[in-house]
């Protein structure tokens, strides 16, 4: 097996504590293993995919240059998606109230129907706006359970709140989409 293939199936904390100690190619194995899952959460902060690749761009840029103060290699990635939150919630704050142009509307599958097309857009938005109605904690845990697959414990680990607590917020999140979601039922 060559160096790079045993690297690429370490465990976090091996992978993180080689790249604080400045392996390019062990930080490479991060952002090959996290990218994916960092876009995700970062368009279900944002909404639109406009400025996903510059802000999950940006969170590894802060990772590289702040990595040797990760205390716990073993925590990369709940560190990880730290940073990718808090730049998407800058980009947010960043925006204007109003909207300058209408959104792209790429061109239907070929297999999609009209209606199809419609309904699938509409319940993309009616879920987009039950997660908006959501508390802030609720919305957050909902996401890293849901959208991240995050595990109760790692939610608690990165929202720094006790495991009892993310249980409740899933709970009532869960509850409260489907009372939003009911006329999709």
């Amino acid at each position: 097996m060559r160096p790079k293939d045993s690297l690429a199936e370490a465990h976090d904390r091996v992978v993180a504590g080689r790249a604080a100690d400045g392996d390019p190619r062990a930080f490479e194995v991060l952002v090959r293993r996290y990218s994916t899952l960092m876009r995700v959460y970062a368009r279900s902060i944002l909404g639109t995919n406009d400025e996903v690749d510059d802000v999950v761009q940006e969170a590894f840029v802060t990772a590289w240059q702040q990595l040797e103060l990760l205390e716990d290699p073993g925590a990369v990635k709940g560190w990880l998606m730290r940073i990718v939150s808090r730049r998407s919630i800058d980009r947010l704050r960043a925006r204007h109230e109003h909207e300058d142009i209408i959104d792209y509307d790429p061109p239907a599958e070929a297999a999609a129907s009209p209606a199809q097309v419609a309904q699938a857009r509409s319940l993309a938005d009616a879920v987009g706006a039950a997660l908006a109605s959501l508390p802030a904690g609720q919305r957050r845990c909902w996401l890293l359970k849901e959208v991240a697959e995050y595990s109760y414990r790692e939610i608690a680990a990165d929202l720094e709140i006790p495991e009892s607590t993310v249980r409740g917020l899933i709970s009532r999140a869960r509850v409260n989409m489907a009372r939003e979601m009911q006329a999709w039922r």
